[in-house]
């Protein structure tokens, strides 16, 4: 009994994720949970338990006696989000780089492949797709608590991915940063890597800078 609401639970998550992440539901969006339990046809122990998993995530805020909102994006969080992220990524990704085996580097080219593979169609996945490269590129420095974080800078970043390669022209770009970050991370070039890596970050913030001054 406990698989099922736990597989019905990660489905609740996925749905309303892709949702919240691609903008189909905007920032202060209601949550209306009795509408999502019948159009997707579960009860309501899963969807809290979906609900919770997102508050966590960032992407949803509970407010007392009104429910779940949508948590909205704003200039602020990509400030803290990618500064963060220019503080430890780059220098955490050079380390990896000349120290990741043989199955480390291979994975990072699947990652890149994936990535790859989604861009031009489906946002949703170019998100999920995006944090797992990034990740890869980490992980084989073997430092738990930064991969830990930079995962999580990563998911909360995901919208601002998502938003950033709206724009024409933007994912060819994406293509071509991402394209040279594994070339010289797979060199073992750690000097060259940092520098693009920063570069590649530093970008997305300016242009995510200028998306949300041009809103206002």
């Amino acid at each position: 009994m406990s698989i099922v609401v736990r597989t019905l639970s990660e489905r609740v998550f996925e749905v309303v994720r892709e949702r919240i992440v691609i903008g189909r539901l905007p920032g202060n969006t209601p949550i209306r949970q009795d509408a999502l339990a019948v159009e997707l046809g579960v009860s309501k122990i899963p969807l809290r338990e979906a609900l919770a998993r997102l508050e966590q995530e960032g992407l949803i805020v509970s407010q007392a006696n009104r429910g779940y909102f949508v948590q909205p994006m704003t200039a602020q969080q990509a400030d803290e989000i990618y500064a963060l992220r220019l503080l430890v990524e780059p220098r955490a990704a050079a380390d990896a780089a000349m120290i990741a085996n043989e199955d480390e580097r291979a994975a990072a080219v699947e990652a890149f492949r994936t990535l790859d593979h989604a861009a031009g169609t489906d946002l949703a996945a170019v998100a999920v797709s995006n944090r797992n490269f990034h990740t890869a590129l980490v992980r084989p420095a073997g430092k738990l608590l930064t991969t830990q974080l930079i995962e999580r800078l990563s998911i909360l970043a995901e919208r601002y991915v998502v938003a950033h390669l709206q724009p024409a022209g933007r994912e060819s770009r994406a293509h071509q940063e991402h394209q040279a970050l594994l070339d010289a991370w797979l060199a073992r070039d750690a000097a060259s890597f940092e520098t693009l890596l920063t570069g590649h970050i530093q970008a997305t913030l300016d242009d995510l800078r200028q998306q949300f001054s041009a809103a206002t």
